[in-house]
């Protein structure tokens, strides 16, 4: 501890000169990003990785602990993006949810239903959610999001850039007051999210086992429903 007062006089005005600079490299910084991920989104093709959902809910503090795979694709600017879910805190349950056109599936086959809800005009939100560090460029990533650089960190041996993300829309912010990401700027792909949501409750995802712009397995884009399942639109 510092006790002399000349002294922290000179540390605190040391601190204030060179607080304009400091803000001026983070800027420097998380503009290079922003420029690394357009360069990335341009070359994006597809994404396959192992996930793991923690859903915790604060007001009863329980963790949901959902696992399984995800897949991206873009082709002619349309991106698909298909999750299967494999367990449920250790035990198997089976879901996929597929988004594709602007259409949102969820088949659990468990119960045999088929759920299906269009975006409509919330497509962009959709596919902004979607894209949220898997090809997504970094201009999208302004448009709707305030960006903030917190630094960068070493995750499965790749520097990755690690985002904070403040909605610019109100009712995207009554979701999730922000959003934090681990994002390999040079390729497009996340290693971990975080979701806040005003209620104190959290969504977090974790990606391993990530492979990119590689073909896809065929099929992984497509719901084969069992006879007898009931569709329900909402």
């Amino acid at each position: 501890m510092v006790k002399a007062g000349k002294a922290i006089v000179f540390l605190c005005l040391a601190w204030l000169i060179s607080l304009p600079g400091q803000l001026r490299a983070q800027s420097g910084d998380l503009d290079k990003v922003i420029a690394q991920l357009d360069t990335a989104a341009a070359k994006f093709s597809s994404a396959q990785a192992d996930f793991t959902w923690d859903i915790f809910t604060s007001a009863v503090s329980d963790h949901d602990l959902q696992t399984g795979t995800i897949y991206f694709e873009r082709k002619k600017g349309n991106t698909q993006m298909a999750a299967q879910l494999k367990q449920d805190n250790g035990k198997p349950a089976p879901k996929t949810v597929l988004y594709d056109g602007g259409e949102l599936k969820l088949y659990e086959p468990t119960i045999k239903q088929l759920t299906l809800m269009q975006a409509g005009a919330n497509r962009g939100q959709f596919e902004s959610f979607l894209t949220l560090g898997f090809g997504g460029s970094g201009s999208d990533l302004e448009s709707n999001w305030k960006v903030s650089l917190l630094g960068t960190e070493q995750m499965g041996g790749v520097s990755v850039a690690k985002l904070d993300l403040v909605p610019k829309e109100q009712k995207v912010m009554d979701m999730f007051s922000h959003v934090t990401i681990w994002v390999d700027p040079a390729r497009g792909v996340s290693y971990k999210q975080i979701f806040y949501q005003p209620t104190g409750d959290t969504r977090t995802a974790t990606y391993q086992n990530i492979r990119y712009n590689v073909p896809l397995a065929a099929g992984v884009f497509q719901i084969k429903a069992a006879p007898g399942t009931t569709t329900v639109r909402r």
